[in-house]
């Protein structure tokens, strides 16, 4: 049983932060385009980004403002337009959209944090940002998180948002998300933005290393396509307001709170994955038995970003041969005759030896999980086990269909 419980509020349902999302005219969808979060106190802040040599200018900038300062008050977000591969003119445009901010607010733009998704290739309209600013700071409130995460969005077909509370020194400790993402998505981070808020107090470093450990059992777990994103950021700002002792080293209390991370990550995570562009289901698949938990998670994501895999699963196909084949291929070595697949309650392959099964009945269950695709216990399972050693790890993902490539087709047209 978890040290947490479920509560309302997403970023905002930690002490001490504000959130507001506007339609600035960056859409011309006229939907809301422009988002913010801030935090009554300096916090700070941690960051993971996009592994592509092909980034966004925010991307850039949060890595530089998160070298030289490891704290931040706010994180503007601007939907529409990546300003990825927009050059020179793209750099100073973010440095501008600081600038407005913090004069806005009254803050340093040192202490603002970027993030932009859209069409790659186009530069944020700086008139109508310009303009809006004003408007988004004042709509700013305790309440704002749905706002905020309505305002990220671009082909997303739902809003994605969670918050968790666990007590630490007899204090309720809290931590919230919302993020994006549903095209585009493959491991080592994807379109995805993601924006968490702790109102614990947390070392530097330490607040670093729980979201990247947080984020390599989440969201680097997660494909939809196998594109990886110019523009993949996830901040995490930490401001102490719920006045608990710092946290400066790993013990009961630093595990108690990256736990809750972790599930906070994974919750947006497999929110992402079951907002795939034309999916119909959640695909998890759960690894056992690898020598070590990297291997597993290995393992796992290549099962799921399997096109092979994704084909069979939308066509309610029962072919664990392309599980296999796609556990083979990992580049983790294991013996063929330990490899065991699981689909749902339906047993495969046991000892590297096909078993009967009853195919009629595993396409149903295919069938059933797609049908209610955003429900939480709907998900196809897909279990492998590879050997007798201690590695675990899990990965999510979605079936193929044919509205993801009309979906992409039609992306810019």
């Amino acid at each position: 049983m978890s040290d947490w419980q479920e509560i309302s509020g997403g970023v905002t349902a930690p002490k001490g932060y504000r959130a507001a999302g506007i339609a600035a005219g960056l859409k011309p969808s006229g939907l809301p385009d422009l988002a913010l979060i801030l935090s009554k106190v300096e916090a700070i802040a941690a960051g993971v980004f996009t592994t592509s040599h092909v980034r966004a200018a925010c991307v850039d900038y949060c890595r530089q403002r998160l070298q030289a300062k490891h704290s931040a008050r706010a994180i503007l977000c601007n939907a529409g337009q990546a300003n990825a591969a927009t050059g020179e003119q793209g750099w100073k445009d973010a440095i501008a959209s600081a600038q407005l901010l913090g004069q806005e607010l009254n803050i340093s733009p040192n202490s603002i944090l970027l993030a932009s998704t859209g069409v790659i290739g186009q530069r944020i309209p700086m008139d109508a940002l310009s303009a809006g600013i004003p408007n988004l700071v004042a709509a700013a409130s305790e309440t704002g998180s749905d706002a905020a995460a309505k305002a990220i969005v671009t082909t997303d077909l739902v809003t994605k948002s969670i918050a968790l509370e666990t007590t630490i020194d007899d204090r309720p400790v809290r931590i919230g998300g919302i993020c994006k993402g549903s095209g585009m998505i493959h491991p080592n981070m994807a379109t995805l933005l993601a924006f968490v808020t702790c109102d614990a107090a947390v070392s530097t470093s330490l607040w670093q290393q729980m979201l990247s450990r947080a984020a390599d059992r989440s969201f680097n777990q997660i494909t939809v396509d196998g594109d990886t994103s110019t523009n993949d950021t996830l901040i995490a700002l930490a401001n102490g307001q719920s006045r608990t002792a710092a946290i400066t080293e790993m013990g009961e209390e630093a595990e108690k709170l990256e736990a809750m991370l972790t599930a906070v990550c994974q919750y947006m995570a497999k929110a992402i994955a079951r907002d795939g562009e034309g999916a119909t289901c959640l695909v998890e698949v759960q690894v056992t038995g690898a020598a070590d938990d990297a291997s597993a998670r290995q393992i796992a994501k290549t099962i799921v970003g399997s096109s092979l895999v994704k084909s069979a699963i939308f066509g309610r196909d029962p072919n664990w041969g392309r599980i296999a084949a796609a556990a083979g291929r990992a580049g983790i070595p294991f013996e063929q005759e330990d490899l065991k697949i699981q689909l749902g309650d339906f047993l495969l392959m046991d000892k590297g030896q096909p078993l009967p099964f009853d195919r009629g009945a595993a396409s149903a269950y295919l069938k059933q999980s797609a049908a209610g695709a955003y429900l939480k216990e709907d998900t196809v399972l897909i279990s492998v086990s590879v050997g007798n050693g201690s590695g675990t790890g899990a990965a999510w993902g979605c079936d193929l269909s044919y509205d993801y490539v009309k979906i992409n087709a039609e992306y810019t047209t």
